[in-house]
């Protein structure tokens, strides 16, 4: 009976072995699960491309800016005389004083355009008054100017078209 009980003790330690080696198995493959995914997240996390932040834009900044050309044909000129106009701020009271002279695509333009030259400037004066003293600060906040300018005095002219703006006098107090 002693061998008996010998031999059925020696079952149950290889039984217990068995599961012993069966869990650390688990373990060893759960923890190598871990490990793999811990690489993976640290991998994806520095890796991955930083994300695009859209910062709000002013949808005045979607007007087009036409380039100035470098053209060896310079258009008629029109000069309009010098203009105050109080512009948008949240602080101060603040103005833009300005005058600016306009060239033209063709002769035949001249007429129509100093015929024109109420209309022109108060379109000028409403313009310029929708700014505020930040836009008209930076070089991008004129040129953007410019271009609204072009595009409103051309909307109304028939027998010709601005083809430039130039800025012969430009001051924002």
């Amino acid at each position: 009976m002693a061998k008996d009980d010998k031999t059925k003790k020696d079952q149950d330690d290889s039984a217990k072995g068995e599961g012993g080696g069966k869990k650390k198995l688990i373990i060893i493959i759960a923890a190598g699960v871990v490990l793999v995914l811990l690489i993976g997240g640290a991998a994806y996390f520095f890796l991955k491309p930083a994300p695009v932040v859209e910062e709000e834009v002013d949808p005045g900044l979607d007007v087009p800016v036409p380039e100035i050309i470098q053209s060896t044909e310079i258009g008629p000129m029109i000069t309009i005389e010098e203009f105050i106009v109080n512009i948008i701020s949240e602080e101060d009271r603040h103005y833009v004083k300005a005058s600016l002279t306009l060239e033209l695509n063709k002769e035949a333009a001249v007429e129509e355009t100093n015929k024109r030259m109420p209309q022109i400037r108060d379109a000028i004066l409403l313009l310029v008054g929708n700014k505020t003293y930040e836009e008209l600060q930076d070089l991008q906040g004129k040129k953007q100017l410019k271009a609204e300018l072009i595009s409103k005095i051309n909307s109304f002219l028939q027998t010709g078209k601005v083809k430039a703006i130039y800025f012969t006098n430009f001051v924002v107090q």
